[in-house]
């Protein structure tokens, strides 16, 4: 088994061995080592406005490929649970819709909107039944405003991958975000799902790829700041650009704030601008594929296309021109791994560090 290894110390440490992005076996203990164990955004309440609604999903389709249902009870209470009967694995919940009780379509089990067993025709004289095992297995939710996630098997708590984001911009307002699915879009990446990450951790890049970004982004001043399972990027604009009137109690008071570019491991961006939130979740498709979720909410619409959080969609177009040429370029022979910038890539080797923690 391939193991790796990231030196702490940026000023010494080699960046990840291209093995993992080639690697079929790597992608593979990806899934159990990394994205199984993380928190992953599952959409919003909207879905699930009313008691009653019940919105089913896969999480991580083709890759952790587990199917999901999320309900609200008639106490307005929201659940994630699984969406496979206990009796022999059907599917139960096929698309959006209002229930008072979740039935099998195939031999009629049925459980209450929290997941538990309700009744089974046929079944009198099966012994030590139902037990546990014939609920519904029930995932945790945390909630964000609307904005709800969920983890497989979170042995991490949901504070510590969001805590720092949530505390530094507890001013934004999340409550009034209403999503937008015709400025919300998905992209397909011929390239690993990690150098897509990584591109988005370091703003080096920005001057060479971005030129309408760059020109709004005042380059001398972009930050970068690590906390545990995240980081943040601290956009600032130029003189005359668009920018947060930020609140007194904000550590970031008096500071042309053009963008937050939160990154959470291992797969989600949170791009706060002076008009909303895109959220975008990189999802693993094969070792050398992805697709990236862009997902608006947006809270102020008469500063659209404005800023920073203008051109997105060129700016998508930019980055996957870039790391799908790195996709080709680590298949050299030439190349095993590189070196980081102390300054400019410290959010690359914060990602490259819990890469190689979690996946050993």
């Amino acid at each position: 088994m391939t193991r790796f290894f990231v030196d702490k110390n940026i000023a010494k440490a080699k960046t990840m061995d291209t093995l993992f992005y080639k690697s079929e076996e790597c992608y593979q203990r990806s899934k159990e080592n990394i994205f199984s164990l993380s928190w992953q955004f599952i959409g919003d309440e909207y879905r699930t406005a009313e008691p009653g609604s019940a919105y089913p999903f896969i999480l991580l389709e083709n890759y952790l490929d587990e199917p999901l249902v999320v309900t609200k009870d008639k106490e307005g209470k929201l659940r994630c649970m699984s969406n496979v009967c206990t009796h022999r694995g059907n599917l139960l919940v096929y698309e959006p819709c209002k229930l008072k009780q979740i039935s099998c379509k195939y031999h009629g089990r049925q459980f209450s909107l929290d997941g538990k067993f309700v009744s089974m025709p046929q079944f009198k004289e099966v012994e030590n039944f139902p037990c546990e095992d014939d609920n519904l297995h029930q995932l945790e939710l945390f909630k964000w405003g609307k904005l709800i996630f969920t983890a497989l098997h979170p042995k991490i708590p949901a504070k510590e991958f969001f805590g720092e984001m949530i505390k530094r911009v507890e001013w934004f307002p999340v409550d009034k975000l209403q999503f937008r699915a015709d400025l919300s879009k998905d992209y397909n990446v011929k390239a690993n799902w990690a150098l897509y990450c990584e591109n988005y951790l370091e703003g080096f890049h920005i001057p060479f790829v971005h030129p309408e970004l760059n020109a709004v982004l005042d380059f001398g001043s972009y930050s970068t700041e690590l906390f545990k399972y995240s980081n943040l990027q601290l956009g600032i604009a130029k003189e005359g650009e668009e920018c947060f009137d930020l609140p007194t109690s904000s550590p970031d008071h008096g500071k042309r704030v053009a963008a937050y570019y939160f990154w959470v491991f291992p797969n989600m961006m949170f791009n706060f601008y002076p008009w909303g939130l895109s959220i975008n979740v990189v999802q693993p498709i094969n070792v050398s594929e992805c697709k990236v979720s862009f997902y608006t909410y947006v809270s102020d619409g008469s500063k659209l296309h404005t800023g920073a959080g203008n051109g997105l969609d060129n700016v998508e177009h930019e980055d996957e021109e870039v790391v799908e040429n790195v996709q080709k370029g680590i298949r050299s022979r030439f190349y095993k791994y590189g070196r980081y910038s102390v300054t400019m890539e410290k959010g690359t080797h914060h990602f490259h560090s819990l890469l190689a923690e979690f996946i050993g």
